[in-house]
């Protein structure tokens, strides 16, 4: 697989030998989420009240490292473990989108992510799922195994943010395997493009807060670090019909 990367109006891309986009950097603004859907995978942060959540990261897929990053700078108590398969994405990453050296907060395996949550013994506030090969295939990262070897991996509290992309049938496929691992302790955000849907489980019940608080929340995480999730509460307000 040929990594490539190219530029276009201030913006940097992450390609695998396709026109598919894996990652994206604003080159003005390095630390943001330039892609909504990796905005979307933050939504976990709005469903906990405690400031230092998560405490320990999982993240499966390292693209172009906007999700490393951006929990690297704004959560600094958090250990982040960033599995990736193919070690030239990793030297991608590190030469041209500004990926941080490892240290003790950040940790780089070269592995399939699969492999990697099967033989480990530790837990995670936070698992994050964003890998496909060149033609957009998840592997083995869409099946009933991966995401029961995800939910037994979950912390107390700890949640799965995992990036769908729509096939012929959509998402619905991968969303009932989902809800065949986590019953109903699953929230499928509504789409923020064409192409990609996030879905987040629980290792427990799901509350979700009223509208009210989620924008309140919403407002305090954006003037903490610049995210702003008020676009994607408004979808689930217009998805609930309120």
């Amino acid at each position: 697989m040929s990594i490539e990367v190219s530029e276009q109006q201030g913006v940097r891309y992450l390609h695998f030998g396709s026109h598919l986009v894996q990652g994206a950097m604003r080159i003005a603004r390095p630390w943001s989420l330039e892609l909504a859907y990796t905005r979307d995978m933050m939504f976990p942060l709005l469903l906990h009240s405690r400031r230092n959540w998560p405490a320990r990261v999982l993240q499966v897929g390292l693209g172009c490292g906007s999700v490393t990053k951006f929990l690297h700078r704004h959560r600094p108590e958090a250990r982040i473990t960033v599995v990736e398969i193919l070690p030239e994405v990793v030297a991608a990453a590190r030469q041209f989108f500004r990926l941080p050296e490892e240290s003790p907060r950040l940790r780089i395996e070269i592995a399939d992510g699969h492999d990697y949550l099967a033989g480990t013994r530790s837990k995670f506030d936070l698992i994050l799922v964003d890998g496909f090969d060149s033609r957009g295939r998840p592997g083995m990262l869409d099946t009933v195994p991966f995401h029961l070897n995800a939910r037994a991996h979950l912390a107390a509290g700890g949640m799965v943010s995992i990036n769908l992309l729509a096939g012929r049938q959509g998402v619905a496929p991968s969303v009932a395997r989902l809800r065949e691992a986590f019953g109903d302790r699953l929230l499928v955000l509504p789409p923020c493009d064409a192409g990609n849907t996030v879905a987040l489980a629980s290792s427990g019940p799901m509350a979700l807060p009223s509208i009210e608080d989620l924008l309140a929340k919403a407002s305090r995480l954006k003037a903490e670090s610049g995210l702003d999730l008020a676009p994607t509460v408004a979808r689930l307000a217009r998805d609930a019909g309120r």
